[in-house]
């Protein structure tokens, strides 16, 4: 038994079966999963991947340079021109999350680095039986919140940053009789 929570959503099954919870180290699709679980919040996943390719169109598939320099016009002209979630200050926080994205990636060589050490380098394998047992947030998600805060990040509070670790690996939480758990594709190879 699959995750139920993409439903039939193309889009959302999609994601499930080849996104969410597979482990990645690429700066740039980080920044990607943080700008759209940013742009997410009190909002449901399904409407943001139904704009992400409009997000990638207008932020240049997330280039962290490029979007580190956009200005307060820039992004209003994105605003009107692409089909993105019209809340400004989320839209202001590509800014300022590439800018700060950029910082660590001088101190720590990369924003994967810095994140994938608060796990030792390993992703964290729930084994959930049914979707009601997996939390909106923990510890973990908490401390990272915090931790990028103080770096200058938007819209990472704990809950965002709790989805944000299933959609970049760093936390595996399909359910242990979804196939695509952990386990079970291990099992396969």
């Amino acid at each position: 038994m699959e995750c139920s929570w993409p439903g039939n959503n193309q889009l959302m099954q999609l994601y499930h079966d080849k996104e969410w919870c597979v482990s990645t180290t690429d700066d740039q699709y980080i920044f990607e999963m943080l700008t759209l679980e940013g742009a997410q919040a009190g909002l449901s996943w399904s409407i943001v991947l139904a704009k992400r390719e409009e997000y990638q169109k207008a932020f240049r598939n997330f280039d962290i340079s490029y979007c580190s320099t956009l200005t307060d016009k820039d992004l209003m002209n994105l605003q009107e021109q692409y089909n993105v979630i019209k809340h400004f200050a989320k839209l202001q926080s590509v800014r300022s999350n590439a800018q700060a994205i950029i910082k660590i990636q001088k101190e720590f060589e990369s924003l994967s680095l810095f994140l994938w050490r608060y796990v030792d380098f390993k992703p964290i394998i729930n084994h959930w039986n049914s979707e009601e047992q997996i939390p909106a947030q923990t510890p973990l998600s908490t401390q990272i919140s915090k931790d990028l805060k103080k770096r200058g990040f938007k819209f990472v509070g704990p809950v965002t940053m709790y989805s944000f670790l299933q959609a970049i690996g760093m936390v595996d939480d399909h359910l242990t009789s979804c196939p695509y758990h952990t386990s079970n594709k291990e099992r396969k190879i």
